[in-house]
């Protein structure tokens, strides 16, 4: 069967998938379709070489055709061979209209299979490695209804005690064998395995092959893809299965995907602020309107009317498996992710995961271990394997030991190695061609280090195809794109291997676990028993017990990477060779002083090796206050490392104790192994959630398709905004009202001017989107993209870049320029000569917080007489979190309010008293703080005694948004080290 690559169109593919499956079930209904459609055209020939024969005899007969003899036969012949052509065809037509019939039976296997087929294209959009072709997915297809095939065919054989023989032998798919094979039906006496089905036995049969292509695919498809989009892809299958059955809306699904907010929907009241912010009571009020939802009466209401009920639901640890209140227990388990969606976003990734489990199956939702074995039978001396290289998962071993199995070792020839590099472009090309013709494997890693080499590589692979023997086998491998400073979705993106290649090839993505456990394991796998007994014996025990500690360093910065910039503001690449190369260190300075010089290792581990990485000051300050806790002299004497995991006794523990002690005596994972705090992996969960559902709506086409599709349906969004949009400053007003150009006045300015620049970008775009709606305009492509952006309530780039750090959604964000401005607005209208301060000042909005309080330095400093540089800011926390309470403005600097905590809390002090850093409630991951004191002075005077150095940043993205550094009171008892490795922080925005 010759396949046209029709995926322009899922119909297409789908045609196509549906003769090939009724070809392989229903050989002889393929046979008698394709000898009917050849009748057929044999058919139209016949009868227009007889128009054309009479026609050309008409030409050229002589005098009078009716004494033509000759004519008058050849007409009646013409006729009568007309007529039983026609009555041919329409016995063909009725034979082919039945075959149809029961063809049409077997489309949903190939309505699933194009459905698939379309999920694996659309996966281009979340990572440039997954390319895939149809040809490898047809033989997937093949693969899949012969399974099925085989496993009735077994049945029978052992229902009859016949040993398993030849006959069985062509039933084993694997790559290898071409779509051609399934065109000679007379081939296999086997071939027509089912008689015709009717009936719920024809329905069933259909069922069985659906699920199978289902699982087939999945399973192809889910080999080569990274772990964090896994869940990804098979939710999205179950979506659209849901969909295309009626069993889930479009319009819920699309609740579910993007969560839409209702502008006008106030605040909550006082029973549901307890469990929802402004954000999640706008997104309830508008699942209200969904009819699962309506038909239970409004959730707003209810959850003020039963919010104890509520409550205790909100407060499980696992609300997903908790029964709801008892107005909404009957809600679909589809509705109910909705609901966590809004309510408990930390608990979706779970709760999907059961959802496909329960839909498709457990094992879509649980991945098998890697089978090199089962990957080798897929593939074929055509289709190479491709393995993608994470850090602590190496490929190489378990593919010689699959070679050698089958004869093919370094010894003999006939498996080769090579590693990528420069010098090695024309080894390999050699080296591809004498395996392929010998039938030999050979190896070639880290590719992604030849970008300019793989076209070749692409040329050689079309040249062996046609000389490699059956037995050769090609695999690569390569790391996944890398660009630090680019945010991961766009580096995600980068194109490192081109397309022909990765659709050529079987992709494997073997990851391995990233968890504390595995990490640790793996750190101390990179040395062994032989190292340790080299080291001296007076200082052997000193070795080990500071080898498991940086072993143990190396598990933890690996394994914070997962809490976001809580753990990390940046993704850095630490790696195996910090530590080995730290190892080496350690051994050095072991052999050499008589003592172990703790503060040098500390500072060489910290600063140089990890910290060569490391471009953030606040990140540097997180690994060298792990080492100062870990690389200490208590590390002899038992001390904890983690919570619960103490160091082993160095003097009595050998290389295979240690490792026995990490598999046994290892505690389960908590963020307070990492000395973070349990709402720290609430907020990974609720980011690895958002992260699922960002890949959903990619792979449902990205943000694009409905702007594009329907500019039109940005009408009521455009005109609200617009309805809503403050009118622009009046900057010659502002400006002549100013007694003296002073640092705080110099600050008003510049923000006023940079609010109506903001200000006339928003109006000028969404008034020409509006006449573009309307017809006056023609639409381009900058009206669809903002179209777009406000359909999936996302701030348009164009105002973003000239707008502030934010990471709010559009409507939430609108509401932060309102107010915003309404601030501006107050503090432009005071009357400067008498004083060109509020009473406190929401330092979060304005554009540019760090120029307001570097302005208070400079008064400062004009009014001491003293250098800027000498100067620094000093916080002090007050006792009041509604500024209206403040009975006037500070004796020194200013008031500042609307600041959030992360990792933290505050404790208010007692009367007067300042209060002090605390820990935050459970579910509570940014807390408010109360007004805060800035003032500036004198470096020499600043003091930080019981106080923490904490960073402040602009968004919980930290990295990049940073503004200054404040000094937070602790408590007496109180250590900095808890709230640096806590990833303490305030923020200027709550997300």
């Amino acid at each position: 069967c010759t396949l046209i690559n029709f995926t322009v169109t899922e119909q297409g593919l789908e045609e196509q998938l549906l003769f090939l499956v009724v070809r392989l079930e229903r050989p002889d209904l393929a046979r008698r379709k394709a000898e009917l459609i050849t009748e057929q055209n044999e058919f139209k020939i016949r009868l227009d070489e007889l128009e054309a024969l009479l026609l050309d005899k008409l030409a050229h007969a002589e005098g009078d055709i009716l004494d033509d003899v000759d004519l008058i036969l050849s007409l009646e012949e013409a006729k009568q061979t007309s007529d039983e052509v026609r009555e041919k065809a329409t016995i063909a037509q009725d034979t082919q209209a039945k075959i149809d019939t029961t063809m049409e039976s077997y489309r949903p296997a190939a309505s699933r299979g194009a459905l698939f087929f379309f999920i694996m294209m659309d996966l281009a959009r979340c990572h440039s490695f997954y390319k895939f072709s149809l040809e490898s997915f047809v033989l997937v297809v093949h693969r899949a209804i012969d399974s099925v095939t085989e496993r009735k065919k077994r049945k029978s054989l052992v229902s009859e005690a016949e040993p398993a023989g030849d006959d069985a032998q062509p039933e084993e798919a694997t790559e290898e064998t071409p779509p051609e094979t399934a065109e000679q039906p007379d081939s296999d006496p086997e071939e027509e395995l089912l008689p015709e089905l009717t009936g719920n036995d024809l329905v069933e049969r259909v069922a069985v092959l659906t699920d199978a292509i289902t699982l087939f695919a999945y399973n192809y498809t889910r080999r080569g893809l990274f772990d964090i989009h896994k869940l990804t892809a098979a939710a999205t299958l179950v979506f659209r299965m849901r969909v295309r059955d009626g069993r889930i809306t479009p319009e819920d699904l699309e609740a579910l995907i993007h969560v839409p907010m209702d502008p006008a929907a106030g605040l909550p009241g006082e029973n549901a602020k307890a469990m929802v912010n402004e954000r999640q009571w706008q997104q309830i009020k508008v699942i209200e309107n969904v009819p699962a939802f309506k038909s239970l009466g409004g959730l707003g209401s209810n959850l003020e009317g039963d919010s104890l009920a509520w409550k205790r639901w909100y407060a499980a640890e696992k609300a997903e498996t908790e029964d709801l209140p008892r107005s909404f227990r009957d809600l679909s388990v589809f509705h109910r992710l909705l609901l966590l969606r809004i309510m408990r976003p930390d608990r979706v990734g779970s709760a999907l995961a059961d959802y496909v489990a329960q839909e498709l199956g457990p094992e879509f939702a649980e991945q098998a271990p890697f089978s090199m074995e089962e990957t080798y039978a897929e593939s074929s001396s055509r289709t190479p394997l491709f393995f993608v290289l994470f850090p602590g998962s190496d490929p190489t071993p378990m593919v010689e030991d699959m070679a050698a199995r089958l004869g093919k070792t370094a010894a003999n020839g006939g498996f080769v190695n090579i590693s990528m590099g420069q010098g090695q472009e024309l080894v390999a090309i050699s080296t591809l061609r004498n395996c392929a013709e010998a039938g030999n494997w050979v190896m070639l890693q880290n590719i992604h280090l030849m970008q300019g080499w793989l076209k070749d590589l692409e040329r050689c692979f079309e040249v062996i195809e046609e000389i490699a023997v059956d037995d050769f086998r090609c695999i690569l491998s390569s790391e996944p794109p890398s660009a630090p400073g680019l945010p991961p979705d766009q580096v995600m993106m980068l194109e490192v291997i081109p397309e022909p290649i990765l659709q050529r090839c079987i992709k494997i993505s073997d990851e391995a676990p990233q968890d504390l456990k595995s990490n640790l394991r793996r750190a101390y796998a990179r040395f062994t028993a032989e190292q340790i007994e080299e080291i001296p014996e007076t200082r052997r025990k000193e070795f080990k017990a500071c080898l498991f500690a940086l072993c143990f360093f190396h598990a933890v910065v690996l394994g914070r990477r997962r809490f976001g910039p809580q753990g990390f503001s940046r993704v850095y690449p630490f790696n195996d060779g910090d530590l080995t190369i730290c190892g080496a260190v350690l051994i050095n300075y072991l052999s050499k002083y008589e003592y172990v010089p703790w503060p040098d290792l500390q500072y060489i581990f910290g600063e140089i090796m990890y910290g060569g990485h490391i471009t953030d000051q606040w990140d540097r300050r997180v690994t060298a206050t792990y080492l100062q806790k870990l690389i200490v002299p208590d590390l002899l004497l038992n001390m904890n490392l983690g919570q619960n995991f103490k160091s082993p006794d160095a003097s009595k523990f050998s290389y295979a104790q240690y490792v026995k002690y990490i598999e046994e005596r290892f505690p389960g994972e908590t963020p307070q192994m990492f000395e973070l705090h349990p709402n720290a992996e609430i907020g990974y969960l609720t980011n690895h959630s958002a992260n699922i559902f960002e890949g959903i709506r990619h792979l449902a086409g990205g943000s694009r398709t409905r702007g594009v599709s329907d500019v039109a349906g940005a009408r009521e969004s455009t005109q609200l905004l617009l309805d809503q949009l403050p009118e622009d400053l009046d900057m010659v007003e502002i400006r002549s009202r100013i007694p003296e150009m002073t640092p705080y006045i110099i600050v008003a300015l510049q923000e006023s001017e940079r609010v109506s620049v903001l200000l006339q970008e928003i109006r000028s775009s969404l008034t020409e989107l509006q006449l573009g709606i309307v017809g006056a305009l023609n639409v381009s492509e900058r009206m669809e993209e903002l179209a777009v952006d406000l359909a999936n309530n996302k701030v348009s780039e164009a105002w973003a870049k000239k707008a502030y750090a934010s990471l709010k959604p559009l409507w939430l964000w609108f509401s932060d320029l309102s107010l915003r401005f309404t601030q501006l607005s107050e503090w432009t209208k005071l009357e400067w000569a008498r004083g060109p301060l509020l009473r406190s000042t929401w330092v979060a909005g304005l554009f540019n917080p760090m120029s307001f309080l570097t302005a208070v330095v400079q008064v400062t400093s004009r009014a001491l007489s003293e250098p800027l540089d000498f100067m620094r800011i000093r916080t002090t926390v007050t006792n009041h979190y509604d500024p209206r309470d403040l009975p006037r403005q500070p004796e020194h600097g200013v008031f500042i309010h609307g600041l959030f905590m992360e990792g933290a809390a505050w404790e208010l002090g007692k009367g007067d008293e300042e209060g002090y850093i605390t820990d935050p409630k459970l579910k509570e991951l940014h807390p408010d703080m109360p007004v805060i004191n800035a003032y500036a002075v004198l470096e020499e005077d600043m003091t930080w005694d019981l106080m923490y150095h904490c960073p402040v940043f602009v968004t919980s993205q930290r990295a990049h948004t940073f503004v200054f550094e404040a000094n937070i009171r602790m408590d007496a008892d109180d250590s900095d080290t808890r709230w640096i490795l806590g990833g303490a922080a305030m923020l200027l925005s709550d997300d």
